[in-house]
């Protein structure tokens, strides 16, 4: 039970990171620099605060997961989806910073910039939502009694 909310919930972190990656952030970039400063604001906000939460819900389950089955898999998904608050805080948390520090009649090449680094940076925690989302359904299909 555990190991599958942890899958329903990675699954939930990868389609909202892709869709952000692959669908909100080209749409973005064709915007002028003060519209796109302006919609990113409101849309980091949102999107922080959500997949945070689910991050952390789906380690919370991956260990459960482990916990109960003793298969190392669900734990090593669990950390890998983890792994976005680190990644967060450290590389992506200073370019966030800049960029709500720049007030919205300021936006130019900076701000675009800063965007399109974000964007790139941003698409690495879309890879780190696959990744665990791999490992929680490769976790799932183990044949019972197989470690």
């Amino acid at each position: 039970m555990f190991g599958i909310l942890a899958l329903g919930v990675a699954a939930a972190f990868t389609g909202a990171a892709f869709y952000i990656t692959f669908a909100e952030q080209p749409t973005r970039l064709m915007l002028d620099d003060r519209a796109m400063l302006v919609q990113w604001k409101p849309a980091y906000a949102r999107g922080y605060a959500m997949q945070a939460s689910l991050a952390v819900a789906g380690f919370v389950f991956g260990v459960l997961a482990w916990w109960t089955t003793d298969d190392p898999m669900w734990l090593a998904g669990a950390v890998v989806l983890v792994a976005n608050w680190p990644y967060t805080l450290l590389i992506i948390l200073p370019v966030n910073n800049r960029l709500n520090a720049i007030e919205p009649d300021r936006a130019g090449p900076e701000s675009r910039a800063l965007i399109e680094r974000w964007g790139r940076l941003h698409a690495r925690r879309t890879m780190l939502g696959m990744v665990a989302s791999v490992l929680f359904t490769l976790a799932a299909y183990q044949p019972a009694g197989s470690l």
